[in-house]
């Protein structure tokens, strides 16, 4: 159970991460920080959708058109965020094709980072204090 809510963590903060990274990078990708609770609750809408619907596109993908396989990360991501977009509590808004585009790839590789990396380095620090005791 608690490595299922460290990872759940660490996948939330990724997501977080990815979002605000494509806000700092991109004109049309922006996060409206007057409604801070709107945008903690964009992070999170996300990532259970990306959760959702990647394994869900996967399998479409996996039937129909194998090679989309590639893709499937970066497709959800930009269904993800159309929803979240469309959502009416705010936080996030995108307003030209390169927000889209770019704001996808850009999420998504730093969505996949740092699920990947953010667990390596908590890990190996919580190792390092197990071992200073």
């Amino acid at each position: 159970m608690i490595t299922f809510l460290f990872r759940t963590v660490m996948y939330l903060a990724s997501a977080g991460l990815g979002l605000i990274v494509a806000d700092l990078a991109l004109e049309g990708f922006r996060i409206q920080w007057n409604q801070w609770w709107g945008f903690v609750i964009c992070i999170v809408i996300f990532a259970i959708l990306q959760s959702v619907l990647s394994p869900w596109i996967a399998k479409l993908a996996d039937r129909y058109a194998p090679v989309l396989l590639g893709g499937i990360g970066i497709f959800s991501t930009l269904i993800a965020l159309i929803v979240v977009v469309l959502l009416p509590i705010g936080g996030l808004r995108i307003t030209d094709a390169a927000g889209w585009i770019l704001g996808s790839v850009i999420v998504w590789l730093i969505t996949a980072l740092g699920s990947v990396l953010l667990p390596l380095i908590f890990l190996k620090r919580e190792a390092k204090e197990r071992r200073g005791r």
